[in-house]
């Protein structure tokens, strides 16, 4: 059978509520929201290279404009609202814009595949060019993985085209 125009939905128990707080060492992850706006925009223009290498795919394909970007982060928002896909900002604990990071249902970011039909989330992320220079892109997805267990995801697929190799 061919699945890629395809995508599971998450199968959340009814009562199910995203964590709205999430912690690791000096990280500090929330939902993505039209507040965080303008340092969103900042970075993501800021660091259009080093997103597509690590994270892969064609986005940011261009300079987001304001416009653009307030739409984004609204639909961000009420996916979230929904538990269609959970998306994060992270700030350190100085409150100094690091990324974001994305929970999609299989087949939403990556084309759904007999060998991924296994999987319940398909988990994504960025940094900044600063941060990724600070070490950030690595931390980041060590928190990720300390986060995994706030979700009631049995197998995660980690879809970024550059994952760091770290010690499980």
């Amino acid at each position: 059978m061919n699945y890629q125009n395809y995508i599971k939905k998450f199968d959340l128990p009814k009562d199910f509520k995203a964590p709205t707080k999430l912690e690791y060492e000096d990280l500090i992850a929330k939902p993505l929201t039209r507040d965080d706006l303008k340092e969103d925009l900042n970075a993501v223009n800021s660091s259009m290279e080093i997103i597509r290498e690590t994270r892969g795919g064609s986005w940011p394909e261009e300079e987001l404009s304001e416009d653009f970007n307030l739409l984004d982060l609204a639909w961000h928002e009420r996916e979230f609202r929904d538990s269609e896909s959970f998306a994060y900002v992270v700030y350190t604990s100085e409150n100094v814009y690091v990324g974001c990071f994305y929970i999609y249902p299989m087949g939403a970011r990556t084309t759904l595949t007999e060998n991924l039909l296994q999987f319940d989330a398909d988990i994504s992320w960025w940094v900044s060019a600063s941060a990724h220079e600070k070490g950030y892109y690595e931390k980041l997805y060590s928190a990720i993985k300390g986060w995994e267990s706030e979700f009631p995801f049995t197998e995660i697929y980690y879809s970024n085209a550059d994952i760091p190799m770290l010690e499980e």
